[in-house]
């Protein structure tokens, strides 16, 4: 049997649901499933595609052996423990969103599953953070680095600021 091959992904968190509390227990989720992660900083931004509370962002690094669809799966079940709902169309407010962002360096476009994911080329909050803790990895699309997709990107309509993430009670 042959050992399961371990990649590097990169996963979007977010939160404006109680950010404070749900974003740290999920970041302790992933780290207790999957063991050391890269955390980028925290961004604040405005809510996209929807009048409601600011979101907090930021991207995590994790190794895995699990093939993309599985891991997909397990990232759906913390979603789930956190509260989130998913009968809501559209753009709203969450306890937790997690989304897997990159699968190596792999072109993934099922049915089910399309990555690398297109908010990367999309959204500030997605981009900015991960140009921060993976700059020099490319997409596998473009050919670009994060940071080179970071430093060309016009987020002039995107307002985001970093902030510290402190666990509320």
């Amino acid at each position: 049997m042959t050992e399961p091959r371990i990649v590097r992904v990169w996963l979007s968190l977010g939160s404006n649901i109680e950010p404070h509390r749900h974003i740290p227990l999920a970041l302790k989720d992933l780290e207790k499933e999957f063991g050391a992660l890269v955390v980028s900083p925290v961004y604040e931004s405005e809510a996209v595609g929807f009048s409601g509370d600011n979101f907090l962002n930021l991207v995590v690094g994790l190794m895995t052996g699990l093939p993309a669809g599985d891991l997909t799966e397990r990232l759906r079940g913390i979603e789930t423990r956190h509260g989130r709902k998913r009968d809501a169309k559209g753009f709203n407010s969450r306890t937790l969103d997690i989304d897997l962002l990159t699968y190596a360096d792999q072109i993934i476009d099922t049915e089910t599953l399309k990555l690398p994911r297109g908010e990367i080329l999309e959204y500030a909050f997605v981009l900015l953070p991960l140009a921060e803790v993976a700059g020099d990895e490319v997409h596998p699309v473009s050919g670009l680095t994060y940071r080179e997709l970071w430093d060309a990107f016009d987020g002039s309509a995107q307002n985001l600021w970093r902030v510290e993430l402190s666990e509320e009670g």
